[in-house]
């Protein structure tokens, strides 16, 4: 655990949250709006809006802000997100932004390319890295999944470490406003490591009914994805985790929680439970 290493100086600053009605956004949002950190949320509904195709509105979002979180939608791997990463920072720097902290991706190139833009810009920095989030089951692009009894995904018996958006915020916020985790890279996982067919028997235990894992084909499931009118963007990001990020790279834990925050991460049997408890995965006809 770094706490000690360096010297702790709070910010109290205006800090933007990219992304800040999004999954770990309004999280960071509602817990700095707790310690009373002043926020501006970046989104296209916000105003000013924020939105990552118009870099002409930036400027407005950047006004009087010291510190950044930064999360890329829909992520740092899609083609064009350095330039848009190296615009966005020169930006924030051009209008005296103190701190960025970027939420990035294990195993993948081209954002560990994004955290370097970030880490060389001369702005203060921290960068948080993660991949699967334990709420892309509740709150992504599998809840209809769970609640239909069947997991259906191009994937084998690879194990990954699910991390819990919660402590992924965690570790943000205290990021952000705590100056002795500058210069930090995080990278947070679970504490264990679960293959999505461990993770079907995890969600039947907490929701006691039979969640089944079926693998199918990976080019049946961009297929569907395709087919369920998603954006071409989001068809292309989930081509690429499926055949490039899942294959092994990312299956050990790290102690990136532990080390900003001194407690263990949530497992994931844990969130299991507390989502079975809202009824949220109610089986659907």
């Amino acid at each position: 655990m770094n706490l000690f290493s360096k010297k702790s100086t709070n910010h109290t600053g205006l800090t933007l949250v990219i992304g800040g009605t999004g999954k770990t956004g309004s999280r960071i949002v509602e817990r700095l709006h707790a310690q009373n950190v002043p926020v501006r949320i970046g989104s296209r509904s916000a105003t000013p809006a924020f939105d990552w195709t118009h870099e002409a509105g930036w400027n407005a979002c950047l006004e009087n802000v010291e510190n950044v979180y930064i999360t890329y939608a829909s992520d740092l791997a899609v083609p064009g997100a350095t330039d848009t990463i190296r615009a966005f920072v020169a930006a924030a720097k051009r209008q005296g932004v103190r701190k960025a902290v970027i939420l990035s991706g294990r195993g993948e190139a081209e954002a560990q390319a994004c955290e370097k833009i970030v880490q060389e810009s001369g702005l203060e920095w921290a960068v948080v890295r993660a991949s699967w989030f334990n709420q892309n089951f509740s709150e992504g692009a599998f809840i209809d999944m769970v609640q239909a009894g069947q997991i259906t995904l191009p994937v084998g018996d690879v194990a990954e470490p699910f991390i819990d958006v919660d402590d992924i915020a965690d570790v943000a916020v205290a990021a952000l406003t705590d100056d002795c985790h500058n210069g930090e890279v995080y990278e947070v996982t679970g504490p264990r490591l679960l293959t999505f067919r461990e993770i079907a028997q995890e969600l039947s235990d907490a929701t006691g009914r039979d969640v089944a894992f079926v693998e199918i084909p990976h080019e049946a499931f961009v297929a569907g994805v395709a087919k369920s009118g998603a954006p071409q963007e989001v068809v292309w990001i989930m081509d690429y985790l499926f055949t490039t990020v899942l294959d092994g790279r990312n299956a050990y834990i790290t102690d990136g929680v532990e080390r900003a925050l001194g407690r263990a991460p949530k497992d994931f049997a844990d969130y299991a439970k507390e989502i079975a408890a809202t009824d949220l995965w109610r089986a659907v006809a």
